[in-house]
This record gives structure tokens, C-alpha cells and sequence, in this order.
């Protein structure tokens, strides 16, 4: 831990890792101000969120897999490079359809970069310190987090929205610097080889599970425009009918396959990941709405609303060891039901807050609420997640889960607006965002209760525990969590 190679190998891991949580928490701050400037509809400040956690879900996979078998420090660099130059692309957009367009290919990049922080860390430190060299990383990457909405906040009021994706720039070239540096280069070798190893290249999974999430998603975002239109009925059908033929495709595949169907021959697993998607789909259309409703109706500042959110990320960054030590005793039964719950009432209390509101005393409470309840989930989660499989498919199960947060909140995202009502330019009308952001949270305050109930009378303790007092890295820290 204390060589020049150790440290410059932590150095590109913690600087990557935190270009991609930093874009995660500052985005949804600066949905108002892109969205006036550009032109934007309600639909493409949807899809500005959801392009890349579309790309995130659908690839995070394949980009570990692409590592293992063609080399993790390549795979990291060509990561870092990517979501640099399409940071630029964002940037740079003169409307909606260009920044979207962009925003794909910056997910594309973080499908490459997210795993691949991780794994030159796993593969490069000796079992003795990667403890300690993975709590760095997940410490000083919930750091970035932390600050992101804050510099974020004020980059947007100093300068312009378009500084939240410049600022990955400067961030790069030291990454990118030292792993050529110091990085090793390592790879799985029997996924490199061309035989039948249980870790083959699954392209045809990968595809047809983002063809499935983004015709679904692309339904639900143009409904309220369209409704029942021939486009929207028929985006609806492709993506059931490419999740269906995911389901085949890996079933198929067997062990070989990108995600192994026989994982949900654990009904635990199965119930957690279902569990996941409830919680982070209420998490994705919180940040959602939090951020343009605090602006366009509260009549805060960029920094101010990035201000809101900071003491959820501190809650996580502090609580979520103590968590997961809490589960490790008593099982993650009741820290997945009673986490929920604190977190609803969060998202009731500030159905409350009003034009003109205080900070301390009408937005803090809820947040808090919220965050708290987030703290109680994470951790046990990941560790039950984690124990619910054998130890050999440890990593793809981490990455489904990983997915499964991305895929949650992108269907809130997605979904949220056309069952509150939103659509169009409605969000810069007050009257129309008040209610619609009060719908949202009501809806978000459901999920949450609905993950309390799965959790209360499906989740038991797994036969074999995984560390529990580890909260794992790509979580919230992904987005408060990106925002896991």
C-alpha cells in the first residue's frame, strides 16, 4: 500500500470511479437549467437521465467480461477515454437530441470504467491489502460523492450547466496517466481463451437486455405524448419480446451465459434483486424530482438544491459499515423492513415543502428520513445479495444487483411523469410541477413500502453470511448511489 505502484494504482481507480459518481449526483441539479437553455421537454430531460443509465444496466456486464478476457487495464483506459470525450460531446450540445446522444455514449464509457476501477484494485494488490485498498477507494469514492452536488451546484451558478460534464476533462488525464504508470496489466485466462470456459463473451445477452429495457423505457416516456400510438405499442412490444428472448438466450447458455438463470434458483436471490429495483426505482424518481421542484418551484439556487441531498450521501458514507455490522448480527430481515419505512416517511414529509420553504426546518427532516432509511438497506443488502449465491458466481451476482439499481431507477424515471401527469415544458409551470412532484413522492413513499413488505415476509437470513460490514463500492455512496 505504501509503493509509488500501489498508490498511483489507487490513484486512477478513486479519480475514474469518481468521474462517474461526480456526473451521477450533479445531473439531476442541473436538469432546470440545461432544460430551459436547450428547449427541453419533460421527455428529454427523461431521457438525458436514462440514456445513460440505460447503457449502465444493460452493459455494466458485459464491460467486467470484456475486462477479463482483453485485458482490465486496457479495458479501463479505453473506459476512461470514452467517457472523457463523450463528457465533451455533453458539454458541448446545442439541443436535447445531441446531449442525449451523448448521454448514451457517456454510459457506454461508464459500462467499461465502472467495473474495471474495481477489478485493476482486485488484481493488483495482494490479498493481504486489498482490504484496505478497497476501503479506500469506496471511502474517498463516497467522498466525490458527497462533494459532487455542492461543486456541481456551484459550477452551474458560477459558470453554466455545461461545466458538470467539461470538469471530467482534467479528471482524466491524470487517470489515464497514472495506470499507464503504475496499472498492471491482468486478465482472466480462461476467458481469454477460445474454449468453452464458463465466462464466454455473451454480445447476444448484452443486446437484447438493453433492447429490452430501452423499448420499454421509450414507451413509457413517449406516452403521454403519443398514448397509444402505433410507435409507442410497438416499442412496448420489442422490449417484452427482447426481455423474453434474454430469458431464452442465457437460459440456454447455461453457466457460459453473461447472467446464469440458475442464480434465481435461489429464491432469495430472486426476491433481493426484485427488492433492489423497488427501492432504487423510489430512490431514481426522488432525485428526479427533487432537483428541478426545489428550483423551478422553492426558488433555490443550484448550489442550495445540491446542498439538499449532501447530508443523505454523509448518512451513507458513515452509517453504512454499522449497518452492515447490525445485519451481520441479527440478519437482514429487519434492518430491509424497517429501512424502507423511515425512508417513506421521508418522501411524506416533503410532500410538504412549499415555495419559499426553509432548508432547516422543511426540507432537512425529510431528507434526513430519507437517507437514514437508505443507510439501514444498503449494506445488508449487498452482503444478503452477496451470501444468496456460491462464492464462484460472487461477481456476476454483485453486477446483476449493480444492473438492478440502474434498471429501477431508470423505470421510475421513465414511468414517474406520465402517472403523475407531467409532460411537455409542464415542469416549468409551478402549479403543474407542485403537483406532480407530490404525486411523485407519494408513489416513490409506495415503492418503499412495498420493498418493507417483500422484505418483511420473504427476506430471511442466507445460510452462509458474506461480510456484512463492507457497504460494496459501486453503491450510492452507485448514485446517491449514481445515485448505487
Amino acid at each position: 500500500m505504501g509503493t509509488p505502484a500501489a498508490r498511483g494504482t489507487l490513484l486512477a481507480a478513486i479519480l475514474a470511479s469518481g468521474m462517474v459518481f461526480l456526473d451521477s449526483t450533479v445531473v439531476n441539479v442541473a436538469l432546470p437549467r440545461l432544460g430551459a437553455e436547450l428547449g427541453a421537454t419533460v421527455a428529454g430531460l427523461q431521457w438525458t437521465v436514462n440514456g445513460y443509465l440505460l447503457m449502465l444496466a444493460a452493459f455494466v456486464l458485459l464491460g467486467g467480461a470484456l475486462g477479463d478476457r482483453f485485458g482490465r487495464r486496457r479495458v479501463f483506459l479505453i473506459g476512461v477515454a470514452w467517457f472523457a470525450v463523450a463528457s465533451a460531446l455533453c458539454g458541448l450540445a446545442q439541443d436535447t437530441g445531441w446531449l442525449v446522444a451523448a448521454r448514451f455514449l457517456q454510459g457506454a464509457g461508464g459500462a467499461l470504467l465502472t467495473p474495471g476501477s474495481l477489478s485493476v484494485i482486485q488484481s493488483s494488490f495482494h490479498p493481504d491489502d486489498r482490504g484496505r485498498a478497497i476501503g479506500a477507494w469506496s471511502g474517498l469514492a463516497g467522498v466525490s460523492t458527497a462533494l459532487g452536488p455542492l461543486v456541481g451546484g456551484w459550477l452551474i451558478d458560477a459558470l453554466s450547466w455545461r461545466w458538470i460534464f467539461f470538469i471530467n476533462l482534467p479528471l482524466a488525464v491524470p487517470v489515464v496517466l497514472a495506470a499507464l504508470r503504475w496499472v498492471p496489466e491482468s486478465r482472466d485466462e480462461d476467458a481469454s481463451r477460445t474454449g468453452t470456459g464458463r465466462r464466454r463473451f455473451d454480445v447476444a445477452g448484452a443486446l437484447l437486455g438493453a433492447l429490452g429495457l430501452a423499448g420499454v423505457t421509450y414507451a413509457l416516456i413517449d406516452a403521454p405524448a403519443r398514448g397509444g400510438s402505433l410507435p409507442v405499442l410497438a416499442s412496448a412490444l420489442v422490449g417484452v419480446l427482447a426481455a423474453v428472448a434474454f430469458v431464452l438466450v442465457e437460459r440456454r447458455r447455461g453457466d457460459t451465459a453473461m447472467l446464469p438463470v440458475g442464480l434465481f434458483g435461489s429464491r432469495l436471490f430472486s426476491v433481493l434483486n426484485v427488492f433492489t429495483v423497488v427501492v432504487y426505482a423510489a430512490l431514481g424518481g426522488f432525485t428526479f424530482f427533487l432537483a428541478v421542484y426545489l428550483q423551478n418551484v422553492v426558488g433555490w439556487s443550484a448550489l442550495l438544491t445540491g446542498l439538499a441531498t449532501v447530508p443523505m450521501t454523509v448518512l451513507l458514507l458513515v452509517g453504512s459499515s454499522r449497518a452492515g455490522a447490525l445485519s451481520a448480527r441479527i440478519g437482514p430481515r429487519l434492518p430491509l423492513t424497517v429501512g424502507p419505512v423511515v425512508a417513506a416517511i421521508g418522501l411524506l414529509l416533503l410532500r410538504g415543502v412549499r415555495p419559499g420553504a426553509s432548508y432547516w426546518t422543511d426540507v432537512l427532516p425529510g431528507v434526513t428520513l430519507f437517507g437514514l432509511g437508505l443507510t439501514l438497506v444498503v449494506a445488508p443488502l449487498t452482503a444478503s445479495v452477496l451470501a444468496a449465491v456460491a462464492d464462484r458466481f460472487a461477481g456476476v451476482a454483485s453486477g446483476f444487483n449493480n444492473a438492478a439499481s440502474r434498471a429501477g431507477g431508470l423505470l421510475a424515471v421513465a414511468a414517474l411523469p406520465l402517472l403523475v401527469g407531467l409532460s411537455g415544458t409542464g415542469y416549468e409551470q409551478k402549479a403543474a410541477l407542485t403537483d406532480a412532484f407530490r404525486g411523485a413522492m407519494a408513489w416513490c413513499a409506495g415503492l418503499l413500502l412495498v420493498g418493507a413488505a417483500l422484505a418483511g415476509l420473504l427476506i430471511h437470513r442466507p445460510s452462509r453470511e458474506a461480510p456484512g460490514s463492507q457497504p460494496c463500492p459501486s453503491l450510492p455512496a452507485s448514485t446517491p448511489p449514481d445515485s448505487r
